[in-house]
């Protein structure tokens, strides 16, 4: 079987649109036929050379699709099934999948190189292997792909919106909801607002919170902001400040999350003084894999209860919050579609990286046509 897909073959190189073969799915494997793929800034972050995996690789991982083959022992779908395909896998018998931890399964191990567990690759190209970012690739139309990276979604809901629900809609809405544990009538702030930090913006809105702080320098995003539940939007971080000391009396924000393209130490430090006592910074954001960013009095990490913690998928459990937040979608109480603001096809992959890097996107979306 024969597939387009936008592939890096190397770092500081643009993505290209290939022709690739498909393995037929193996044992626990079937093959998904993508409907859509979200522009997320994580794949950037391989062709910026930030995230170290193999090459060649065909990227994308926030998408959704019908399902076309089922190997043997494939339990959870069946051939037409709707899926959204999960950058996080999840197996289901390591310690973390059986302890209620799935975001953190060890098949996760693999997500960079691209390739399942037995060390194999499912695209091919006159000899050479192609590894699938996340596991997924959903840059491609069409992927062999494990039953663990993928989750079962009721047929009558739009499959193109709920891609964005692959990857930025739980990651951020969890960075509020789960991480950082917004309540009824607490004061958060959210910095940067793509669309990771759109979602944790309506995570936190949704959640109660009395006050919703944005800072972002874009101010398109700043707009749009309003729109999912922020309350106060600041192009910049002494402003902000000084509201949120005016807004609590001078206790400080409760949460702090860091939904930025790339963690600055100045953003953590900013983050970190302007929540309060027993406060929460929730780190979603991905740093330089050896760049030691967090620097903070630890003084005043003892005394005041402060806490910074890591937000791997919002905390999210990707076989259960990827189906609810689709079903919430469908309620009407999620806003979905209007995270996308514009539409691409697979040839316009390159136009739609610059988009997001020129802040014209909450999220761009890729349209397969096939």
């Amino acid at each position: 079987m024969k597939t387009r897909a936008g592939v890096l073959t190397a770092p500081h190189k643009p993505f290209e649109i290939v022709e690739l073969d498909v393995d037929d799915p193996g044992p626990g494997e079937v093959t998904v036929k993508y409907s859509a793929s979200g522009l997320c800034r994580t794949d950037l972050h391989l062709e910026d050379g930030e995230l170290e995996c193999r090459f060649p690789i065909v990227g994308g991982h926030e998408g959704s699709g019908v399902v076309e083959k089922v190997g043997a022992n494939v339990t959870k779908v069946k051939e037409g099934d709707h899926i959204i395909a999960s950058w996080i896998p999840s197996c289901g018998v390591c310690r973390y999948c059986s302890t209620g931890h799935q975001n953190l399964c060890d098949w996760g191990a693999y997500i960079l190189d691209g390739v399942l567990p037995d060390g194999t690759t499912r695209f091919h190209s006159k000899g050479t292997d192609f590894g699938q970012f996340m596991l997924i690739g959903t840059f491609a139309e069409r992927a062999t792909i494990s039953e663990h990276s993928l989750v079962k979604v009721d047929s009558w809901i739009p499959l193109e919106p709920i891609a964005l629900i692959g990857c930025g809609l739980p990651t951020g809405w969890g960075s509020s909801v789960n991480v950082g544990e917004v309540r009824v009538g607490h004061t958060a702030v959210i910095f940067g607002v793509g669309g990771v930090g759109m979602s944790a913006v309506q995570g936190a809105a949704m959640a109660g919170a009395k006050h919703v702080i944005v800072i972002e320098p874009v101010q398109f995003k700043r707009d749009m902001a309003a729109k999912f539940g922020a309350t106060h939007t600041f192009d910049n971080f002494e402003e902000a400040f000084a509201k949120v000391k005016e807004l609590t009396w001078g206790q400080m924000a409760d949460q702090a999350m860091i939904t930025v393209d790339t963690p600055k130490e100045e953003i953590i430090s900013n983050a970190f003084s302007v929540i309060g006592k027993g406060g929460t910074v929730c780190l979603t954001s991905l740093g330089q894999p050896h760049e030691k960013n967090i620097h903070v009095p630890g003084l005043e990490l003892t005394l005041y209860e402060k806490k910074i913690k890591g937000g791997l998928f919002g905390s999210s459990n990707p076989q259960w919050d990827i189906l609810r937040m689709s079903r919430m979608y469908d309620a009407g109480t999620l806003k979905v579609e209007e995270m996308v603001t514009t539409r691409y096809t697979l040839d316009q992959l390159n136009d739609g990286y610059q988009d997001l890097r020129d802040g014209k996107n909450i999220r761009g979306l890729i349209v397969h046509d096939n």
